[in-house]
């Protein structure tokens, strides 16, 4: 055979499967798009919340000191400072700020003892409720338990290290645009892991360097941009939308195969939310989507099967052309 014709053949069927699974992919993006917040929310809330937003939506706050009898301008503290675009676009948008925080704070001066209240945790609201029963919070809890970051929580940890009240959105789920999802979840780990003063909050240990510690990962660069921190840190549980058992840096995975295998366990984890149609036969030949190549993972049944019957005409071509040949001889 021709290998110039080869070669052509070659193209034709990969654009043939290509066009059939993009239309497909296609349709799953819009659809998810449409699910996608517009921006155009308005919090029932929104004045209420002003109230709070004066002060703590801004770098500096006033108010009248009455024994002074003037107004005070004051630099707000920095960890105070709640981002108002960032909270309504959040998970937590259409709740009013003292559905969380006492009433009290209505009150200016803030009485000190407020600043002892327990803050809530995710279970306290999410956990036993039937509108979420969907998402396994309490398998969550339970994983979380079992955690690394759990051991932590008498020097302070909690859900909101993570999940921040205020600002944080889930993407997984309804991600139109996967490279941005694995940026944000990959910032919450590195909000700690790679800024020392919030570490050190949490830890005595020394401070660590990213890039160093994974020195025996090969294409770092492609790695940290194509998957999560969760995906090699945490142990996969294909029942919840995200594994929160934090393992041990000795039990993180390291074995290439672990994900560059047709049984990747990228799909119980970072692809789970993928559609049926994209996720059959390994990730519907990533290669021709071009969406999210994973060498070893990406493969087609259809194309398999086509690469094993040209490879055979190919051998029995070779068998009849060399059978010829010695006989001719």
């Amino acid at each position: 055979m021709n290998l110039t014709v080869f070669r052509y053949f070659l193209l034709l069927l990969i654009t043939i499967f290509g066009i059939n699974n993009s239309s497909k992919g296609s349709d799953f993006y819009n659809e998810q798009a449409v699910k996608q917040d517009t921006g155009s929310f308005v919090s029932p809330f929104y004045e209420d919340n002003e109230r709070c937003f004066k002060c703590h939506g801004q770098n500096k706050y006033e108010y009248t000191n009455e024994n002074l009898g003037r107004q005070v301008k004051a630099s707000m503290f920095s960890e105070r400072i709640i981002n108002r675009n960032k909270f309504y676009q959040s998970n937590h948008k259409s709740f009013s700020c003292t559905d969380c925080h006492s009433s009290d704070y209505v009150i200016f001066p803030h009485p000190g003892e407020l600043r002892m209240e327990q803050m809530y945790n995710c279970i306290d609201c999410h956990g036993n409720d039937e509108k979420f029963a969907q998402y396994h919070f309490e398998e969550i809890e339970s994983e979380y338990q079992k955690s690394s970051h759990f051991k932590l929580e008498e020097e302070g940890f909690s859900c909101w290290k993570c999940h921040g009240p205020h600002d944080y959105k889930i993407s997984i789920r309804n991600t139109s645009n996967l490279k941005e999802t694995i940026l944000y979840d990959n910032n919450i780990c590195l909000r700690c892991h790679s800024h020392y003063d919030q570490f050190q909050l949490l830890s005595e240990k020394e401070e660590i360097n990213i890039l160093q510690k994974h020195e025996w990962l090969p294409n770092q660069e492609a790695h940290f941009k194509s998957v999560r921190c969760i995906e090699c840190h945490t142990m996969v549980n294909d029942t919840i939308l995200v594994a929160h058992l934090i393992k041990p840096k000795a039990e993180a995975v390291k074995g290439c195969n672990e994900c560059h295998s047709q049984n990747s366990l990228l799909m119980s984890s970072l692809y789970k939310f993928q559609s049926k149609e994209q996720r059959q036969d390994g990730f519907l030949n990533g290669i021709i989507l071009n969406q999210s190549y994973v060498i070893g993972a990406n493969r087609n049944e259809y194309l398999n099967i086509i690469s094993l019957l040209i490879t055979g005409i190919v051998l029995i071509i070779i068998v009849v052309h060399i059978y010829f040949r010695v006989t001719r001889k």
